[in-house]
């Protein structure tokens, strides 16, 4: 069916019916947000790129998009998403995998809100999960999961982004889902599953870790290989239990949520445990400041990449 309405489309420009040049469009900053969602090629998933509940973001632009409980967003990184989206959508590559059943949504209609977004690497590369925050009522995936996925792609992993169902519980339980989905799918989606990592930021730092204690088993699903190694984001979580996978921290001085010193103390447990930890504390920075680019955190997601890159067996 693509390549009919790509033909179509060709011979509606050839005949002058419509500019060449409007294919080649792209959308920039002042695109308005319901333009992407609404976009005929992303169809249902088209909602699920900005939060469902519209009630934590504002701005209809891609440049005016703001986040509750997040700094520093680049508007130009959120250009470059949805462009990306789009072009792989536009090129019949899928972007979008649900991960539970139609018979499942149907008994439970608040699992359409889920799935699991691809920015694809290398053939058989290794596999990252990004979670984004919003304080379990929502997922600011633009800000806080997207623009790690694509970076970790152009280094050639097979990195996912998950639209989890707001609350604790039911993050984790669709985290688990996702991990158990990617298994079943390895071949299909030409990955490998090996040494995965759980990166998360904010209440996204909490489901990667509790699923790196706590395993897939304790949410709903078989009983899956625990990752390689966990990246958080400033997020205060302090419990420590004895069997955390290796696992990399950073965080600001001056976030007002997540305290760093917390953070601080809790990968000095997992060290003092014998496993692999390590923190970086960025001076100055508020919560929520995702890539860190054009601040000091700026390049963290590569000492994170090497961390993950240490611990793979």
């Amino acid at each position: 069916m693509k390549s009919i309405l790509s033909a179509v489309w060709a011979v509606i420009v050839l005949l002058g019916l419509i500019p060449a040049e409007a294919e080649q469009v792209t959308w920039n900053e002042s695109t308005r947000i319901d333009e992407v969602t609404s976009y005929p090629a992303f169809g249902d998933w088209g909602r699920m790129i900005f939060p469902v509940d519209t009630g934590y973001y504002s701005g209809g632009t891609l440049g005016s998009l703001r986040l509750t409980w997040y700094s520093n967003i680049q508007s130009a990184k959120t250009v470059e998403i949805v462009n990306y989206m789009r072009e792989k959508a536009d090129a019949g590559e899928q972007v979008f995998y649900r991960i539970y059943t139609d018979e499942e949504i149907a008994a439970d209609p608040w699992k359409a809100d889920t799935g699991l977004f691809f920015f694809k690497g290398h053939p058989g590369a290794k596999v990252a999960i990004c979670n984004a925050g919003g304080g379990f009522a929502y997922v600011g995936a633009m800000h806080d999961s997207f623009p790690h996925a694509l970076e970790l792609s152009k280094m050639g992993y097979n990195a996912f982004a998950l639209i989890y169902r707001p609350g604790s519980q039911t993050a984790c339980e669709d985290l688990a889902r996702a991990i158990a989905f990617i298994y079943e799918h390895a071949d299909e989606l030409e990955v490998d599953t090996a040494d995965y990592s759980l990166w998360g930021g904010s209440a996204g730092a909490r489901m990667a870790a509790w699923l790196g204690s706590y395993g897939t088993a304790a949410f709903g699903e078989k009983d899956y290989p625990r990752p390689g190694a966990v990246i958080m984001q400033y997020t205060g979580l302090s419990e420590v239990y004895g069997n955390e996978p290796p696992t990399y921290n950073c965080v600001g001085t001056s976030d007002g949520i997540a305290s760093y010193r917390t953070m601080e103390r809790r990968i000095a447990a997992i060290q003092a445990n014998g496993t692999d930890a390590m923190i970086e504390v960025f001076p100055g920075l508020p919560h929520g400041f995702g890539l860190g680019t054009g601040t000091v955190a700026d390049g963290w997601i590569n000492n994170a990449v090497a961390f993950w890159e240490k611990n793979m067996k």
